[in-house]
């Protein structure tokens, strides 16, 4: 399914990046889609001769989600001889702390820096400062509005349009093109929802059958409790006429499943993205009783990583690679084809089970 929906998109999404041919900058084939996130290329045609130390500045890095990614650049680093990854930034949420990092591995002469884009275009200019003079500066997860190759070395970035197409492809085929949708994403004005929403919404043009019953995705801050409370005002104002509900983010399905459940409704179709093992188990056991909902999870993004690292490694040594920029999740659940999620009694609630690393590394991450 994935593949039928991902490259119109993209030819979008890429456009404003086509033409700009830097110096030291990885060369990506203009007319490829997006990569999925179990099927990325060969680490090592990119890794070089020369030492190369790799440091990571998280903007908000204390779940479990990010200690996963963390493990797995190590885990793909470790493919590389002369490449070591040395430092880990967790800045706690504060922008200046994430900024300071950065300069500060730029002042240290890292070769390589990967920052998680959790305050978007705003730390642009700390990404400008620190790229160049031996630093590769990659920020990754979210698209930006930068240029590549002077604001930074390269962006690579989840194809958050394409997922929304996707959700919507989904949603025809689980509600048989007849129904009611919404769409939750994070705190109003959120640029990566409404990019999930764009595409979402086009592709609901091609179910007529199915209605948006809002043409704004409904705020939930990424956060459980807001999450519970936007879900329950929707169940005052819809009641049961919603049929399916889309969503970036696991943490707001588990609280819109919750909302539901306590509202004594039956659960709609849900379609999500980096899910967690609490709401996995949720739904096998709500499986195993015969009281299951419609379920779309696309995972893997702890993976997304591992593609920054091949790009960063590529723009650093002047190699071309023909690898997207843009990456999808993998589907992880699906009650359409009766593909069922992990659940685990012994990670942690939070904890992402579709991670690509192999099982003894991620039940010794959990151990720890």
């Amino acid at each position: 399914m994935i593949n039928s929906i991902i490259t119109r998109s993209t030819a979008r999404l890429l456009a404003g990046c086509a033409g700009a041919a830097v110096l030291g900058s990885a060369v990506l084939a203009q007319d490829a889609g997006p990569a999925r996130v179990d099927q990325g290329v060969d680490i090592a045609p990119f890794c070089g001769t020369d030492p190369i130390r790799v440091a990571l500045v998280d903007g908000w890095g204390g779940d479990t989600w990010r200690k996963i990614t963390f493990a797995e650049l190590q885990d793909e680093a470790a493919a590389c001889p002369n490449v070591t990854v040395e430092d880990h930034t967790d800045a706690g949420g504060d922008q200046q702390t994430y900024n300071a990092a950065i300069n500060g591995y730029a002042t240290q002469g890292y070769e390589i820096i990967l920052a998680f884009t959790d305050f978007g275009d705003a730390a642009i200019p700390a990404y400008r400062m620190s790229n160049g003079n031996g630093t590769t500066m990659v920020p990754y997860f979210n698209q930006l509005a930068g240029r590549p190759g002077f604001d930074y070395a390269v962006n690579p970035y989840q194809d958050s349009f394409a997922i929304g197409e996707q959700y919507a492809e989904w949603l025809g085929t689980a509600l048989e093109g007849e129904g009611n949708v919404l769409m939750l994403g994070g705190p109003a004005g959120a640029t990566s929802s409404a990019v999930f929403l764009k595409g979402f919404k086009e592709g609901l043009a091609a179910h007529p059958g199915l209605t948006l019953l809002d043409e704004n995705f409904i705020a939930t801050n990424w956060n459980p409790a807001d999450a519970q409370k936007a879900a329950a005002g929707l169940i005052a104002k819809y009641g049961d006429t919603i049929d399916g509900i889309a969503s970036d983010y696991g943490v707001t399905t588990l609280a819109t499943v919750k909302a539901f459940e306590q509202a004594g409704m039956a659960v709609p179709a849900q379609a999500t993205i980096a899910t967690s093992n609490e709401l996995n188990c949720k739904y096998t056991e709500a499986v195993a009783a015969n009281e299951g909902w419609k379920y779309l999870a696309l995972d893997g993004s702890t993976a997304d990583i591992r593609f920054a690292l091949r790009q960063a490694l590529a723009a650093h040594n002047g190699i071309e690679i023909d690898e997207p920029l843009g990456v999808v999740p993998y589907i992880y659940a699906d009650s359409t084809t009766d593909t069922m999620p992990k659940c685990s009694d012994t990670a942690p609630p939070d904890a992402d089970l579709s991670s690509l690393l192999p099982e003894e590394k991620l039940q010794a991450l959990f151990a720890q």
